[in-house]
């Protein structure tokens, strides 16, 4: 059980709530029920941006596989310009700092969506595993083709947004729908590990074999991602606030289909066909910048865009200083406004 800091001002009762085995759903579900108020009023660029004049739904429903799963919407009062469809990161879940993402966006005249994982977040599953990441993919081309067949937005352009993993899902996804999106924001997108965190080719062999009997187990060596990610050491501070996110050890047969599915992507690149913003820290020490920049190269796409931000870790949204936050934002707000006209 992976135990969380004691937080200032908090009871023993909550704590408890807290610190207990996230396991399974319910759990997590107990914890982000009881500990939302206090996420939300933490001291972070993201949380700054107010909700007023926005609506706001939050719904769980079973998908084909007979799965519960967790999904949220941010959409303006006025007429929306496009639908975005979020791709959460590894580990991550559509709450928590994807809620001021989604404010931002929102307040800039965009229908946000966003869902959670089977088996991450608020969503049903074993926390933190993978059985099958194409199946992960389906899960999300089923939820957010319901949100485009939606007659409030079936006619309004629509836009993948991913993040780390969640970038290498939006992808995968327009990959098997080639011709339903009509581009995609991608911030420091999983289309490679990064050397130093892929274990040596013979641990790997040793993983995939004990993987075969023991796929749920946590043995893969992990480093601290928070301290990789977060460049600001006061927000990365706040990490602890989030307290659903799977941060154990990765379980073997996700670390596996992570790394089986980065190396298909890697031999896709020129098959990617949508307008593209891509955007990534030089300093990425998570995601391979490097692929990102071979990603731009070799789409077939004819309008993609690649940004760099010197000196800029991981979470580019979350963990920077805030002149940078702004700064992702006014590009990603900037594209998709020329994107949606």
């Amino acid at each position: 059980m992976v135990r969380h800091e004691k937080f200032p001002g908090v009871s023993k009762e909550l704590q408890k709530i807290v610190d207990a085995n996230m396991r399974k759903v319910g759990a997590r579900r107990r914890a982000r029920e009881a500990f939302k108020d206090i996420q939300l009023s933490i001291d972070h660029i993201l949380f700054k941006i107010p909700s007023n004049g926005l609506k706001m739904k939050e719904s769980y429903q079973v998908n084909s596989r007979g799965l519960e799963y967790f999904s949220k919407s941010w959409v303006p009062q006025t007429s929306p310009k496009a639908v975005v469809c979020f791709c959460h990161g590894y580990g991550d879940s559509c709450t928590f700092f994807f809620e001021g993402i989604a404010r931002k966006l929102a307040f800039s005249g965009y229908a946000v969506f966003a869902m959670d994982y089977p088996g991450f977040g608020l969503s049903e599953g074993l926390h933190g595993y993978i059985r099958s990441f194409n199946r992960l993919v389906d899960d999300v081309i089923e939820h957010y083709s319901k949100v485009k067949e939606n007659p409030d937005f079936c006619g309004l352009p629509s836009f993948l947004f991913g993040q780390s993993m969640g970038g290498a899902v939006a992808l995968k996804v327009h990959l098997k729908q080639p011709n339903s999106w009509n581009g995609a924001v991608l911030v420091a997108p999983m289309c490679k590990i990064a050397d130093d965190l892929v274990p040596p080719p013979f641990v790997t062999q040793v993983l995939i074999g004990v993987a075969k009997l023991l796929p749920k187990c946590k043995l893969v060596p992990q480093k601290d991602l928070a301290e990789l990610a977060f460049r600001d050491v006061k927000k990365r501070n706040l990490t602890a606030y989030h307290v659903i996110a799977y941060k154990h050890k990765p379980r073997l047969r996700t670390a596996l289909e992570l790394l089986k599915t980065t190396q298909e992507i890697e031999q896709k690149l020129e098959k990617v066909s949508l307008p593209l913003l891509i955007l990534h820290g030089k300093a990425d020490a998570i995601t391979d910048p490097s692929i990102s920049e071979a990603l731009y190269e070799k789409a077939s796409s004819a309008d993609k865009k690649l940004i760099l931000y010197d000196d800029a870790y991981h979470s580019l949204l979350e963990g920077e200083p805030d002149e940078v936050i702004l700064k992702v934002f006014g590009d990603i707000i900037s594209w998709l406004d020329v994107h949606s006209s």
